[in-house]
């Protein structure tokens, strides 16, 4: 597992929050995460902001 994965699983509601705050335009739905399902939850915030999935990656790994 990843360090990006165990930062996921631990800490997941107060990440969502800062998510949510950096990227104003993405729903409840769109960040609901589940264990091994980290891809998915990339690939929706990537969706919904334009932002890659380095860049996505690196500001959740940044908090």
């Amino acid at each position: 597992m990843s360090a990006f994965e165990d930062k996921l699983k631990g800490n997941w509601n107060e990440i969502k929050g800062k998510v949510k705050q950096e990227y104003a335009e993405l729903t409840e739905d769109d960040l609901k995460y589940q264990e091994g399902q980290e891809d998915e939850l990339l690939g929706r915030i990537q969706k919904k902001t334009g932002k890659g999935k380095e860049e996505v990656k690196n500001f959740i790994d940044s908090l």
